[in-house]
């Protein structure tokens, strides 16, 4: 039997006339979603933005069997529906108030996707875009990043194939329902980001592309995502939409700066010029993240290189990080990183533990303070950062 409450939050997802801002309103005035169905016509006129229309579509939507309907297609095409409130639901984007009540998705999304950074920018991106965009994103694939964007003409195709041929994993959040890929060119990107990461939309599987649902679509972008990168915009780009609910998340929002007298990157200048970070490479990123809130089991990586696979083309190792900075390390440094405890305690504890020459631990430990990973505590005690 189907789970009631995915049956009810389904339900308000398929209401006509019910986007975040109306859906909220709903939710602060009722509470849980089956009370809204609930409720009598005259009590949803009294809230703001609710008219008659509106109001007859979600007395209508009560006595409606579009939900399960809907669910039987999603069994058919293999589409997932994931509630917010359960475990599988991305935890980043839970926090959001308006965060969509059901995902649908193609694929699957992983814990390590909470290690995720989002590349945006211009539709009709130039040769300078391109080239920015691909060694960003592959970079940040071969460091075990996950890389979001939205399946869109320009830089966020680019970015997607970027990160799928460095071998690492990418999710791209439509702003169409599954039975659609747009732009239909992308038919083939999308079948191997499904392969490999995952299609993430909060809309009806028949829902086909309007102008108004891509900005929309972009806080669910940004919020599957620690930060959000702009590679190339101009001043009229969407993907300024995705930098500015970056900040109202809470975000980090980095730009790659272009040709001072190139309009296709005035955006990103903008950015800069009012805060954004500027950045040169996937060092730049990895370093001004601060620790992640939980740590996360991530593939093993070498700098430069895919993440190891073993013959059956699984990850044949794993590694928990607690900071994007450690994605940077070498094998000295992680050694001696893993030798420092969560807890304050003696620098002779970790020379012992750390089975290297003490002159070069104490160098190594005095490498990873200048990267804030660890901090000197007195009394010759050392800590791990957080």
């Amino acid at each position: 039997m189907p789970d009631p409450a995915l049956i009810a939050a389904l339900r308000l997802t398929l209401t006509p006339g019910v986007g975040p801002r109306i859906r909220q309103t709903l939710i602060d005035a009722f509470g849980a979603v089956d009370r809204i169905f609930a409720a009598q016509r005259s009590e949803l006129l009294e809230l703001p933005g609710i008219g008659p229309k509106l109001a007859d579509a979600i007395t209508a939507a009560a006595q409606s069997d579009e939900p399960e309907r809907e669910l039987r297609r999603c069994d058919e095409l293999g589409v997932k529906l994931i509630l917010k409130g359960t475990d599988e639901y991305p935890a980043m984007l839970s926090e959001l108030p308006d965060a969509p009540p059901v995902l649908y998705v193609r694929g699957e999304l992983l814990p390590q996707d909470q290690l995720a950074l989002a590349i945006v920018g211009s539709r009709g991106c130039t040769y300078y875009g391109q080239r920015q965009t691909e060694k960003i994103a592959g970079g940040l694939a071969r460091a075990a990043v996950t890389v979001v964007s939205g399946l869109a003409r320009g830089i966020d195709g680019h970015a997607h194939r970027a990160a799928l041929n460095a071998g690492g994993r990418t999710i791209a959040v439509t702003a169409t329902g599954m039975e659609t890929v747009y732009p239909p060119e992308h038919a083939d990107l999308s079948d191997e980001i499904t392969a490999n990461g995952a299609i993430v939309t909060e809309f009806r599987l028949d829902q086909k592309p309007l102008a108004g649902l891509f900005p929309q679509r972009n806080r669910i972008i940004s919020g599957l995502s620690l930060g959000v990168i702009l590679t190339e915009a101009s001043r009229k780009s969407g993907a300024l939409h995705t930098a500015r609910h970056a900040v109202e998340q809470n975000r980090e929002v980095f730009a790659i700066p272009g040709p001072i007298d190139s309009g296709a990157s005035e955006g990103c200048h903008d950015l800069i010029r009012d805060g954004a970070t500027l950045i040169r490479g996937v060092d730049d990123v990895l370093e001004a993240l601060g620790p992640l809130r939980e740590s996360i089991r991530v593939p093993v990586t070498e700098r430069g290189r895919r993440p190891k696979k073993n013959d059956r083309d699984e990850p044949s190792e794993e590694r928990t990080v607690a900071s994007p900075a450690e994605l940077l390390l070498t094998d000295q440094e992680r050694q001696v990183l893993d030798a420092v405890a969560a807890q304050p305690e003696a620098v002779d504890l970790v020379l012992e533990r750390a089975a290297i020459e003490p002159g070069r631990t104490l160098a190594t430990l005095t490498m990873l303070e200048m990267k804030r990973l660890v901090r000197r505590l007195p009394g010759n005690r050392i800590v791990r950062s957080s």
